[in-house]
């Protein structure tokens, strides 16, 4: 395994981060009918949350996750896609996280965009693949967001493994890599991204590393038969 001791680490500062996620999972306020502006809303938001069982459930949590590192309401817009992130993992992992907590994903080279669409497509072709039927259309919305924090870089780092384009082989490589490093203080990588030339990502493994959400543009991916989907910004 990769010696953590010997890689460099970075003083990472961007505010424009991108993570795509299917807008099957952000709702607009069922409020928002109701009111005239945000200052109503939040008003009218507090009294249903007051006997609302939907907001005082409490999230479950995957067994390397503690209560007391989640975001809540007070950290502003977005806190509960990232702790979406962190709580609701696959089976297998990804690549710097296993089953049991999960991380956030983001893209942040100059076409940030592109390689954000790259990493979801190649995933979600795959598990059409798996089904055997390419006919799917699904719409990403692009949340923003910005970090300043320390991360360990291996943008240089060269081991086949580690960057390898099949799961099964990186996976394993990089999860071993990432818990030694986090236990030991660490923040999380950035990273070249192995979906698309020349892009990079970054896998933090803390929620309150994620600052300034905000939403960007929507994207429409199409398969129509064939494993390359039709991607159009909507």
């Amino acid at each position: 395994m990769i010696d953590p001791a010997g890689l460099k680490t970075l003083n990472f500062t961007k505010s424009d981060t991108i993570r795509l996620i299917s807008t099957a999972y952000i709702d607009e306020p069922a409020l928002l009918p109701l009111v005239d502006d945000e200052d109503d809303l939040a008003f009218i938001e507090e009294i249903e949350g007051l006997t609302s069982s939907r907001r005082q459930s409490g999230i479950s949590l995957p067994p390397a996750i503690a209560a007391n590192e989640l975001l809540s309401e007070a950290d502003g817009y977005g806190w509960t896609y990232v702790n979406a992130a962190f709580c609701y993992t696959r089976t297998t992992g990804n690549r710097f996280n296993g089953p049991d907590r999960g991380a956030w994903y983001a893209a942040w080279d100059d076409k940030a965009d592109q390689t954000a669409l790259a990493e979801v497509t190649w995933h979600l072709t795959r598990e059409l693949e798996a089904t055997g039927v390419f006919e799917n259309i699904t719409a990403y919305r692009e949340l923003i967001a910005g970090f300043t924090a320390s991360f360990h870089d291996l943008r240089t780092v060269e081991d086949k493994e580690l960057f390898s384009k099949d799961p099964e082989i990186a996976y394993p490589v990089g999860q071993a890599l990432a818990q030694v490093v986090r236990q030991q203080g660490g923040n999380g990588f950035v990273y070249p991204s192995v979906r698309r030339a020349g892009g990079l990502c970054l896998a933090a493994f803390r929620p309150r590393l994620v600052q300034n959400i905000r939403q960007g543009s929507t994207w429409l991916l199409r398969w129509s038969g064939t494993a390359i989907p039709d991607v159009k910004q909507a």
